[in-house]
Formats: C-alpha cells, sequence, structure tokens
C-alpha cells in the first residue's frame, strides 16, 4: 500500500503535485526533492515513527482512507492522494497528534535550524545503491540511533502501550459482537419457533371453524325437530310450582304449542318414541294449570266482593294482563271456563248496582227547581208559589221557567267527569232537572264502555253476541236505575226546556258510545227516549192549552187586557191608550221560542215531534195575539199592536241557527212585513 504511494508520487509531475498541495495537511519539515523523500521515509519507519509527509497518510487511513485504499483502483497518472476523501473539519491536527504521542521539545522537538542542517547532511549521504524506489524502500534498514536528546524509545513504548490498550478494546469490541451474534441467532430461532406456532394456530382455527359450521348447519337442521318433541324443566317448575305471572303464561303457551305439534303428527300416523313420552306429561301439565287457573280466578273474583273496593283495579291488574290464562281454560276446559265466567257476570252484577244505587241516592238529595202549571206560557204567577216537589225539602231560589240562560252549557261542557257522590249529598244549592240526569247516565255510560272493554279482552274466545248477551246481564239493574231517575225527574214537571235538554244529552251519549264501539246500551239510550219525548209533548200540549184558555179582552174589560201588557202603572184609562204595547204573553213566547230554538240547532228537523209542536204552539199564539188584538180599538192600532208582537219575537230569536231555526225567523219576519204595509 505504502509502495504504490511512493511509486505514484515519484512518477507525478511536479506541477500535480503543486495542484494538490492544498489539499494536504500541513508538514513541519521542509520539501525536498524526490530523491530526498524516500529515504526520509525509509529512515523514520526505521525507527518505528511516521515521518511528516506519511501523517497524513495514516490519518486518512484512521478515519476515512482504509474504504478508499480498497476500493480506488490505480490512477495511472499523478499521485492517488488526489482520490482520497478529505477529513472532516473536526479532526485534529496530524502534526499535534504527532507532537503529543512523541512529547514536548524537550524530549523530541527539533529546533528548526538544526533541522535543515540535517535534512541537508542526510541528503547528502543518501545512497540507494542503484536500487529501485521500490526496492529500496522493502529492504530492512537498521533504526538509526537517537540523538541529540531524543527519546524515540520512550515514546516507542508509550506508543505501544496505547496500541495494545487499542488492542484490547478492539478485542473487547469483538466479544460484544460475537455475544450480539449470539443473541440474533437465538432470537431468529426463537423467531422460526413462534412462527411455526402461528401456523399451528391457523391450522387450528380453520378446523374448528369447519366444525362450527358443521354444528350450525346440524343443529339447524335438528334444532326444530328437537325442540317439538321436548319440553325444558323450567317449563313443567313454572307451571307446577311457580307464581301466576308472564313466566306462567309463557309456560302455557309452551304446553299448548307442544300439544298442538303432537296432534298434527298423530294425524300423519307419525309414531316417534319421543311422543309417546311427552303425550301423558303435557296432559299432566294441562290438569295441574286448569287447577291453578281456577283458584287464582276464583280468587280474583271474591275480592270483587271486598267493601270498597275498586274493581277496575283488579281488572287492570289481574284479569286483563293475564287474559290468557282464561282463554287457556276456554280451550282446555268449556265448562269450568262457562261457569268462571258466569260468576264473575253476577259479581259484576251485584258490584255496579250497590254502587250505583248509592249513587242515585246521593243525587236525589239535590234540590230540584219545581215546575207545576203556573210554569205555563198562558198562565199568570200568583203572589205567592211553591216551588219544591216535596215539603221536606226548602223552598229553592226563584228561576226563569221560560229562558234557557246558561243551561246549555251542560251540552257545551268539555268536562265528562259526574259529580261524586260525596259532592253530591253536601251540595246546598237548587238545580235543574238536567243536573242529575246528566251525571247518573255520564257515569253509567263510562262504566258500560270500560266493562264492554273488559268482557270483550278477557272472553277473547267467545262470540260477539255472547260478550254482548254477558254485559247486558251485568248492567240490567242497573239500567232499570236510570230509566226510574229518569221517570221521577221528567214525570210530573212542566220544564219543557229540561226535558228538551235531558233529549238532546240522550242523544250525545248515543253518539259517544257509537264512538266508542259500545253497542250494549242501544236499548237503555231507545227506551230513554221513549220516556222523554212523550213527556216533551205532553208539556208542549200544556202550553198550548194554557195560550187557548187565555180570555180575550172586550170593550168592556179593556183594562184587563192592558195589565197584561208589558208596560205598567197608571190608571185604566193610561193602560188603554197604551195597549198597542208588547203583551207579556208575547215575551214569554220569543224567550220559550228562543230556547227551543237553540237546542234545536243541531239535531231539529221534520223527524222530531219538536218541528211539530212548535207550529201547535205558533198557531195557539198568533191566534191570542190576534183575539188581544181586537180590542186594540181601530184598525190601524190593532196593526200597530200585532207589528210590536211579531217584531218583538223576530228580534228574540234573531241570534239563532239551524234550519229550524230559519223557518221560524222567516215565518214571523213575513208577518212583520205584513203588518207594516
Amino acid at each position: 500500500m505504502w509502495l504504490d504511494r511512493l511509486t505514484a508520487g515519484a512518477a507525478a509531475p511536479s506541477g500535480s503535485r503543486e495542484s494538490l498541495a492544498p489539499t494536504r495537511p500541513y508538514s513541519p519539515l521542509p520539501r525536498k526533492n524526490s530523491q530526498l523523500a524516500a529515504p526520509t521515509q525509509r529512515t523514520v519507519s526505521g525507527l518505528g515513527l511516521l515521518a511528516t509527509r506519511s501523517s497524513t497518510s495514516l490519518d486518512l487511513s484512521a478515519n476515512t482512507s482504509t474504504t478508499s485504499l480498497t476500493t480506488l483502483p490505480r490512477q495511472p497518472n499523478g499521485s492517488s492522494l488526489r482520490f482520497e476523501q478529505r477529513p472532516p473539519p473536526n479532526v485534529p491536527d496530524p502534526v499535534n497528534v504527532i507532537k503529543s504521542i512523541l512529547g514536548n521539545s524537550e524530549h523530541g522537538a527539533v529546533p528548526e535550524g538544526w533541522s535543515r542542517k540535517q535534512d541537508g547532511e542526510i541528503s547528502k549521504e543518501i545512497d540507494i545503491g542503484g536500487l529501485s524506489l521500490e526496492e529500496f524502500v522493502a529492504q530492512d534498514i537498521s533504526p538509526r540511533p537517537a540523538g541529540n536528546g531524543f527519546r524515540v524509545e520512550i515514546s516507542a513504548k508509550e506508543n505501544r502501550q496505547k496500541f495494545e490498550e487499542f488492542h484490547k478494546s478492539i478485542a473487547e469490541c469483538d466479544q460484544i459482537l460475537t455475544n450480539v451474534e449470539s443473541y440474533l441467532t437465538n432470537f431468529k430461532a426463537e423467531l422460526g419457533q413462534v412462527s411455526a406456532e402461528i401456523e399451528n394456530l391457523q391450522a387450528r382455527s380453520t378446523q374448528l371453524n369447519a366444525k362450527l359450521d358443521n354444528r350450525r348447519n346440524v343443529e339447524k337442521l335438528l334444532g326444530p325437530a328437537v325442540e317439538e318433541v321436548s319440553l325444558s324443566p323450567f317449563t313443567v317448575k313454572s307451571i307446577a310450582e311457580g307464581p301466576i305471572d308472564e313466566t306462567f303464561v309463557k309456560a302455557l303457551k309452551e304446553v299448548e304449542a307442544r300439544s298442538f305439534i303432537i296432534e298434527a303428527k298423530e294425524e300423519k300416523s307419525e309414531q316417534l318414541k319421543a311422543l309417546q313420552d311427552l303425550k301423558p306429561l303435557l296432559e299432566d301439565l294441562k290438569i295441574k294449570a286448569i287447577e291453578r287457573i281456577r283458584d287464582y280466578i276464583v280468587a280474583q273474583i271474591k275480592a270483587l266482593r271486598s267493601p270498597n273496593i275498586n274493581a277496575q283495579v283488579i281488572q287492570q291488574q289481574t284479569f286483563l294482563r293475564y287474559k290468557d290464562i282464561y282463554a287457556f281454560l276456554a280451550r282446555n276446559h268449556p265448562v269450568l271456563a262457562e261457569e268462571i265466567g258466569q260468576a264473575y257476570v253476577n259479581t259484576m252484577r251485584w258490584y255496579y248496582s250497590s254502587h250505583f244505587s248509592r249513587y242515585q241516592q246521593a243525587l236525589d238529595a239535590l234540590q230540584i227547581h219545581a215546575f207545576d202549571q203556573h210554569d205555563l206560557l198562558g198562565s199568570e204567577a200568583p203572589p205567592t208559589r211553591r216551588n219544591v216537589l216535596g215539603t221536606s225539602k226548602p223552598a229553592p231560589p226563584p228561576h226563569d221557567a221560560f229562558s234557557l240562560g246558561r243551561r246549555e252549557d251542560v251540552l257545551k261542557s268539555k268536562n265528562d267527569t259526574a259529580i261524586p257522590a260525596y259532592l253530591a249529598e253536601e251540595s246546598k244549592s237548587a238545580h235543574y232537572l238536567e243536573v242529575p240526569f246528566w251525571n247518573f247516565n255520564q257515569a253509567l255510560i263510562d262504566n258500560v264502555s270500560a266493562e264492554y272493554s273488559v268482557i270483550t279482552e278477557l272472553f277473547s274466545t267467545s262470540t260477539y253476541h255472547q260478550i254482548s248477551r254477558r254485559v247486558v246481564e251485568i248492567f240490567e239493574p242497573t239500567f232499570a236505575m236510570g230509566h226510574n231517575l229518569t221517570k221521577g225527574l221528567v214525570e210530573n214537571t212542566n220544564d219543557c226546556l229540561g226535558v228538551l235538554l235531558c233529549v238532546r244529552l240522550n242523544q250525545h251519549f248515543a253518539f259517544e258510545l257509537q264512538r266508542r264501539k259500545v253497542p250494549v246500551a242501544d236499548s237503555y239510550i231507545n227506551y230513554t227516549n221513549i220516556l222523554l219525548w212523550p213527556r216533551f209533548q205532553i208539556v208542549m200540549d200544556a202550553h198550548c192549552e194554557s195560550l187557548r184558555k187565555v180570555p180575550a179582552p172586550t170593550t168592556s174589560n179593556r183594562g184587563a187586557a192592558a195589565a197584561f201588557s208589558l208596560v205598567s202603572g197608571g190608571s185604566s184609562s193610561d193602560a188603554s191608550k197604551t195597549s198597542v204595547a208588547p203583551h207579556a204573553i208575547t215575551q214569554r213566547f220569543g224567550q220559550f221560542l228562543q230556547g227551543i230554538l237553540l237546542l234545536g240547532a243541531e239535531a231539529g228537523g221534520d223527524d222530531e215531534p219538536v218541528s211539530n209542536s212548535l207550529v201547535r204552539l205558533r198557531t195557539e199564539y198568533e191566534s191570542l195575539i190576534g183575539k188581544l188584538a181586537k180590542a186594540s180599538g181601530d184598525a190601524s192600532k190593532r196593526a200597530k199592536f200585532l207589528y210590536n208582537n211579531y217584531s218583538l219575537v223576530l228580534t228574540i230569536i234573531s241570534d239563532t241557527r239551524g234550519k229550524l231555526a230559519d223557518e221560524q225567523k222567516e215565518h214571523f219576519g213575513g208577518l212583520v212585513r205584513e203588518m207594516k204595509k
């Protein structure tokens, strides 16, 4: 390696060496010609030291020249140093490194003047003996003894010690690298084992997945067949010992499902040992379930007869919640189911009868306004009257027998809750007859609707006619109670507006039952109408008769006719002068007609008795007014009198609406126009 460098350096021209000079590190020795370079290197190398020129090569080889020397090809011309890599800037100066190795100036430093002299002397004594530079360098030359105070041997020992330490460090690094290599080898072997285990696990996973798929396919095929001929122990225990709850109901459904499957397979003549073993067990479970269902329903029916019990709570929490148990009983033991159903009907019949009986007594305690013969259109009120139905009740406050007033609010109210019994008993105010009628029937309709819903769900296996018959049987005494209440309210009253209000309320109840789809109370509604309409016609006939009985005034008793006029005060002669004013009966008739028209706005028509009754009443009124007009004097006064009365009636009924109201307004409008001419 060094021989190549020297050869290349000797063959290179001086110009190339000068061009490479800036790339080489500084040397403390002066430059000589090429003949002096080789002996200098040879002499120093013989002492085991590195010359100034070779220090750079050593430094580069220690840092970065190893690769360059082994990989770079030999250059044919010029020195190979220009192809070497330049050391990084942070590398220490090789001269300083040599100085640190050789020591300070007193051990190895040579004065500059002495160095030149020695170089001059050495250059004179060099004799290569006709050898080439390679041969000269290759030959062994004994080291020149140190002189002039050099301590080369000491430096060599120090360098040797350092090199030995460096060798030891390299050996330790080799040992560490050997251990690392061993660890990596073992790690590679372990990775191979892990890879083999992973492959084994993958193979086992594939096998397990295949087995799982096969098992699922088999279970899909055999599962339903096995379930059809088996019964879980939990189901058996739930029916035999468990409480009556949702679990018990599910167990009943499972038992019925297995029974249907067995019956179907028996019809197909499938003889299976599992079916023969399961059928006796199912029969025993059915018998046990029927027994427990019977005891449970009977206990709940007995609870309904407890005092102060709310039947709807038991119905919702027991009967309707577990309605499937009665259906199971009806399918598997119809006779027992019919007996239990009849026991329920009898219990609820007693329940509603007793509760509505107490409620009717509470409504009877209400004070009702009394309407007698003095409350007719043609009757004159006496100075003192009795306004009560019985002597035991205190007299109610006075009332207007011909004006509807706010009594119509009972039809328009959105409150559909009947008054409680204790509030009815404590009430001290007087009411019209429609108040107890509405409260009793509203409570009855609500209970009928609720019970019909319960019966429909509970006895779902029964037909429509059977369900309707049960509900009617339950409420038969209650319906009779309601009819008696209605009959007692309207039988002896002349409150025509009150009776018509009850008719409209009864129609409202009929519409509500249709909306709720409860047909079982139709007979009750129809019979109530039978009680109300005849009484309405009777009262209307009484009003007509009272108008006919009004005495016709004559010339001698014109003052008496004037006494009936709306203008009061003054002497009889003054009254005679004012007899063209509207009559008192006209005011009553107008208010009464307005009330009937308001109540007939929704349902009035030719198919009701109201229209015919109004025609009769209007005819009687016009006949009476005609008779009264004859006592007014000449024709102009008679026309004025008739105009005033007809105009007052038309004004009163002007705010009414409906077909019937339009007919009446058209009629009286025509009379007013006729009298105005």
